[in-house]
Parts: structure tokens; C-alpha cells; sequence
């Protein structure tokens, strides 16, 4: 995962611009879709020990790339939505070695030496160019955007979920063994059981997204109710007027599930 990033034009100073994409694939055993999520190091300063999606923060050299993608005309989307596209694409093949958001002649060996490259130079715009591959933002899907901000801490993540379909059942992948620890397929109720039996722990926001990926049976209903929903930049609120201060969350985002006890939510 890179260091450096760059303000999002909607977002405050203190935010980070971070981007992540949820991977689906057919389970290899015909059951419930399952989606790709990895375990961060106890070591990192944001969500450590935690399950969540793979992704990242946005750089400035992603700005870059988007800046010359939109002066080329080949996007209608503003360039900040294309920067964080970027960010996750690029993300989403140094955390986990899977090249989501391209085309060209890719492979297991040439994706397997685009990931070296990304983690040596941090870019994705010189990994393009050496494979001649080029950016297909059609395949990721806009999903939600999450905007914990909390006076109190210095630093938050202002992070857009996108979706994609893997499609096939089983897929190489390797964690990066840095800042993630762990890569593991499951099915967004399994990660969910998991969570309650004590076997993974997650952040409210990653609570969330699962119970919303639960609802449905197919990449193709997930992707069908993103796509109805316009995506809205939330951000939790602390409710107290129940006696019980509640963790609370806009009501018309798509989530089943839009509130929870305070005393129980797990922070980054």
C-alpha cells in the first residue's frame, strides 16, 4: 500500500482519499458467492487486526494518470471519481496480485512481475505502459462511499467501494505480508458468522458493507442494486435520543442494517 496521497476535490484537509474494490467470485463448491477480504497487520496504525476489503489511499501520481485519461476525453466521469478509480485498481493487484479494471494480454506471470513493479515504483501508469496493457473502469462498479469523520482523531479515511466480478471459482492470490497478513475468500455471511464467533474482527463501516453484500445471491443482484442507488457519502452519527447512544447511518443508502450500540462498535 503507497504513502503519499492527495486531497479528494469533496473532501476536507484532514481526510485521506482511499479506495478499495470488493472482489467477487463463484464459490468453487456451486454455494453463496463468495468475496475477497485480507487481514491488516496489528502493526498499522488504521484498522489494525482487522478484516476488510483490500485497497488503499489515493496517490498523487493517480491524479495524474486521471488527469491525462479525462484531457484524452476517454472518460465522462470528473477526475477525482477517475483518481480513486485508479487507486483502486492499482491497489487491488500490489495487495492481492489479481489485475481487475484492465486489458490486454495479461496472465498469471506477467501480473505476478506488474505487482514487483508496482511495489517498487508505487505507480500504475509505467506498469501500463511496459505491458501494454490499458485502464477498462467498466469493470469496477460504484458502490458506497464512507466517510467516518471524527473530531477527535487527526486523520480519517474518506474511501469509495467499488464492485467486480472474478467470475471463475479458484484464484491464485498471495498478501503482500506487510501491512496485510492474510487473504481468505468467503461469503459475505460467512465473513459475518465469523465476526460473531470471535474469528475475525470488524469496523463498523466493514460490518455494514457485509450485512448490504448478504442480501443478495449473485454479483449480478449486488451490482444491480448499486447501480439503482446513487452512491451517497456516508457518515456515521452518534443518536442518543433512544437513552442508548446509537451508532446511526442514513436510511436510504441500501443497508438493512442501520444502526448499532455505540458500546459495541469496533473503530479503526
Amino acid at each position: 500500500m503507497s504513502t503519499e496521497s492527495t486531497p479528494s476535490e469533496q473532501s476536507t484537509p484532514q481526510s485521506i482519499p482511499a479506495a478499495t474494490i470488493i472482489i467477487y467470485r463463484n464459490c468453487p463448491d456451486d454455494g453463496a458467492p463468495q468475496i475477497l477480504m485480507t487481514v491488516r497487520s496489528r502493526n498499522m496504525a488504521f484498522a489494525g487486526g482487522m478484516a476488510v476489503f483490500p485497497g488503499g489511499r489515493v496517490d498523487a501520481a493517480d491524479f495524474d494518470l486521471a488527469e491525462a485519461i479525462c484531457a484524452d476525453g476517454n472518460t465522462v466521469d470528473p477526475l477525482d471519481e477517475v483518481a480513486h478509480q485508479i487507486a483502486a485498481v492499482r491497489e487491488t493487484l500490489e495487495e492481492t496480485g489479481l489485475a481487475l479494471g484492465l486489458t490486454g494480454d495479461i496472465n498469471a506471470a506477467n501480473a505476478d512481475e506488474a505487482r514487483a513493479m508496482l511495489e517498487a515504483k508505487n505507480e500504475l501508469a509505467p506498469v501500463l505502459e511496459r505491458f501494454g496493457w490499458t485502464l477498462d473502469l467498466n469493470q469496477i462498479t460504484p458502490f458506497a462511499r464512507w466517510y467516518p469523520k471524527n473530531e477527535k482523531i487527526p486523520r480519517v479515511y474518506d474511501t469509495r467501494f467499488y464492485l467486480a466480478n472474478l467470475g471463475t471459482g479458484k484464484v491464485e492470490i498471495s498478501s503482500d505480508n506487510s501491512e496485510n497478513t492474510r487473504l481468505f475468500w468467503t461469503s459475505a455471511q460467512g465473513a459475518l458468522d465469523a465476526a460473531d464467533t470471535g474469528e475475525i474482527k470488524l469496523i463498523f463501516p466493514t460490518r455494514r458493507n457485509l450485512e448490504r453484500l448478504a442480501m443478495f445471491a449473485s454479483f449480478e443482484e449486488a451490482q444491480a442494486q448499486a447501480k439503482a442507488i446513487p452512491v451517497k457519502t456516508i457518515v456515521p452519527k452518534v443518536d442518543a435520543s433512544s437513552g442508548q447512544p446509537m451508532l446511526t447511518i442514513m436510511e436510504d443508502a441500501g443497508y438493512p442494517i442501520t444502526a448499532e450500540l455505540l458500546e459495541t462498535v469496533a473503530r479503526g
